[in-house]
């Protein structure tokens, strides 16, 4: 297993609870603990190697496995893990998950670790310059506010300063933070509306929030916030082709990792994933669709695809007017 692409994520998570498991079990709960607790791709990572005992993590008998490993099983914390977290300590967006005191805390206790690398170590080429202010203490509070209020399913009141300008001041309850490594800024999924019934998604930039007060009003239980957002992707997803050469798969779930998706293995070198996605994604995923590279086929659905084309021709336009206007000007 890779040191660092899955290490702090869920697929350690899932591994953990299924190695620390003393009953046996058989692959079909196996694939269920795995899709509770982890992605719907992770089991095309993970089920073939614990089946195959490519990992040999697990004893089989019969159609039952079992874990090798006893439930008390810890690692230790290495040097080279040390080394990585105290390079995530150098990313400013870490200050808006740790409060000063946690932040502090860790520094301390990772002071005299070399950080396995430093944020000047990365030129970004393909992003905007305009991303938002990580360590603006302002912006930081108001992040610390919405994620409590997503955790706890309360209401906030937000005083928002909408792309035309316009101060919007509503009641919300946020549902999801987004990152966009596009925009290199973090938006707020959230539901505008007092009564269950009536709500509808709003999508806002955290940057432009001006202020963010915690109501204390918690949602009813009976709401489904993750339903409400799908009820809002349109009804033919995004289908695409994965040739899976030069990593592209792992590269794939990292680049869509913000949209709910469904992966499949088609044959030998061939993945299809499903894209669920509405009208505010649309633009930001035919961008990342068309910056991913020719190891990515778009095969539907119509919508998209008609979305796509229209976008190559604009690009195409665009190329060919900026290629002949100084040719205009020499003739003039």
């Amino acid at each position: 297993m890779e040191l660092f692409s899955e290490i702090y994520n869920c697929y350690y998570q899932v591994l953990r609870h299924l190695l620390c498991t003393k009953a046996p079990a058989t692959l079909e709960e196996m694939r269920s603990q795995i899709g509770r607790e982890g992605f719907l791709e992770s089991m095309l990572s993970i089920v073939p190697k614990l089946e195959s005992g490519c990992w040999n993590l697990l004893k089989r008998d019969g159609t039952l496995y079992l874990s090798k490993l006893s439930s008390d099983f810890t690692v230790p914390i290495s040097a080279l893990q040390k080394s990585y977290l105290k390079a995530l300590l150098g990313d400013p967006r870490i200050g808006l998950f740790l409060s000063p005191d946690q932040a502090a805390s860790l520094g301390s206790l990772l002071a005299d670790i070399t950080p396995l690398w430093k944020q000047e170590h990365f030129y970004y080429y393909d992003r905007f310059a305009d991303g938002d202010p990580y360590e603006d203490e302002d912006y930081r509070r108001i992040f610390r506010t919405l994620l409590a209020a997503q955790k706890n399913r309360q209401y906030v009141d937000i005083d928002y300063t909408s792309p035309q300008g316009n101060r919007v001041h509503h009641y919300y309850v946020p549902a999801r933070l987004e990152y966009s490594v596009k925009n290199d800024k973090f938006r707020l999924i959230a539901l505008e509306g007092r009564r269950p019934h009536d709500m509808k998604l709003a999508i806002l930039n955290i940057s432009r929030m001006q202020r963010v007060t915690a109501t204390g009003q918690t949602l009813a239980a009976s709401v489904d916030l993750d339903q409400i957002i799908r009820d809002s992707y349109y009804n033919e997803p995004l289908r695409l082709h994965i040739t899976n050469r030069r990593n592209a798969l792992e590269r794939a779930m990292l680049h869509f990792a913000n949209y709910e998706k469904n992966t499949k293995k088609v044959d030998e070198n061939t993945y299809e994933c499903l894209i669920y996605y509405n009208n505010t994604m649309e633009t930001e995923l035919l961008i990342e669709v068309l910056s991913f590279g020719p190891m990515l086929t778009v095969i539907g659905g119509d919508r998209f695809l008609a979305s796509l084309k229209t976008r190559l021709l604009k690009q195409q336009t665009l190329q060919a007017e900026s290629f002949l206007s100084p040719h205009k000007g020499e003739t003039s």
